[in-house]
C-alpha cells in the first residue's frame, strides 16, 4: 500500500494542481476512495457548540466547494465536513493559474477567489445529503457585489436548514478588500445580519492569521457580542517568511 500511495502521489504530481484536485474529487464520487467510516472513541469524541463530531480532525473549505463530494467525504473518516465558500450568485473565481506546489516548503499557494457554483445550487444539492458526519457551509461574498455583508446573510439565509454549522469566510486574502470587513465596526455589522437570519445554526467566524494583537482582540470582543459559537483560527497568510520554492512570490493565501 505505501508503494502503491508513493506511485500515486508521485503521479498526481506531475499535473496541473488545479487538474489534480479535480481528480481527487471525481475519484471520490466514483467510489474510488478509502471509505472506512467516522473514525471515532471515547477518547475522539467530541462536542463543540452543540454538534456531536466522532472525532475532532475535520475537512476544512476549499476542497469539496460545490458540494459535489459529501457523501463520500463523509465516509472517509472525517470527524465533520465543510464545503464552499458559496457566493449568492455564481462565480468563475480568479483566472487560472491560481493553485501553486511549494514542494520544498510542503505548502501550497492559492488565490481561487471564491470560485463556485453559487448558493443554489450548493444548498440543492446539500438537502440531499444523508446523514452522516455533521457538515458546514462557508458563507462568502460575490466578488462584484455592491453589499458583501449582505451576501452573508443571503448565503446564510438559504442554507440554515440544510448545514449543522455556517462559518463567516471575511479572511480570504483572494477577493479584495474582503479582509476590511474584520474591522471592528464592519464585522460587528455583518455578524448581526447573519445571525438575524441563522435560525438555530451554530455561527463560526473564520479569521486572518496576519492580524495584529490589536485586531485579535478587537475581532475576539465583537465574536463574543455577536453569539459567535466559536472561530476558526485560521485562514491562508500573505507571509512569506523562509520559503524556498521558485513559486514563494505568487499572490495568494500560503497554506
Amino acid at each position: 500500500m505505501a508503494l502503491l500511495e508513493k506511485l500515486g502521489l508521485s503521479a498526481l504530481h506531475r499535473i496541473d494542481p488545479e487538474a489534480a484536485h479535480g481528480l481527487a474529487i471525481r475519484a471520490l464520487r466514483a467510489g474510488l476512495a478509502p471509505a472506512p467510516g467516522p473514525q471515532t472513541s471515547p477518547r475522539l469524541h467530541t462536542t463543540l457548540a452543540g454538534l456531536d463530531l466522532p472525532n475532532p480532525v475535520g475537512l476544512a473549505a476549499g476542497f469539496d466547494k460545490n458540494a459535489t463530494a459529501v457523501a463520500p467525504l463523509s465516509r472517509a473518516g472525517f470527524g465533520f465536513i465543510e464545503v464552499g465558500a458559496a457566493t449568492p450568485l455564481p462565480q468563475p473565481g480568479n483566472p487560472r493559474p491560481r493553485l501553486f506546489r511549494l514542494t520544498e516548503d510542503r505548502a501550497a499557494i492559492n488565490r481561487f477567489g471564491f470560485n463556485n457554483d453559487g448558493m443554489e445550487a450548493i444548498c440543492a444539492r446539500l438537502s440531499q445529503r444523508g446523514s452522516g458526519v455533521p457538515v458546514g457551509l462557508n458563507l462568502g461574498a460575490n466578488k462584484t457585489s455592491p453589499d458583501r455583508a449582505a451576501d452573508f446573510a443571503r448565503v446564510m439565509t438559504a442554507a440554515r436548514n440544510h448545514v449543522d454549522f455556517a462559518t463567516v469566510n471575511v479572511s480570504s486574502p483572494n477577493t479584495e478588500k474582503l479582509r476590511d470587513l474584520q474591522g471592528k465596526a464592519a464585522l460587528s455589522a455583518l455578524l448581526e445580519g447573519v445571525m438575524e437570519v441563522r435560525g438555530a445554526t451554530p455561527v463560526f467566524l473564520k479569521i486572518a492569521p496576519d492580524l495584529s494583537p490589536a485586531e485579535i482582540e478587537d475581532v475576539a470582543e465583537v465574536a463574543q457580542n455577536s453569539g459567535v459559537a466559536a472561530i476558526i483560527a485560521t485562514n491562508t497568510t500573505l507571509d512569506r517568511t523562509g520559503l524556498a520554492s521558485a513559486h514563494a512570490g505568487e499572490a495568494g493565501g500560503l497554506s
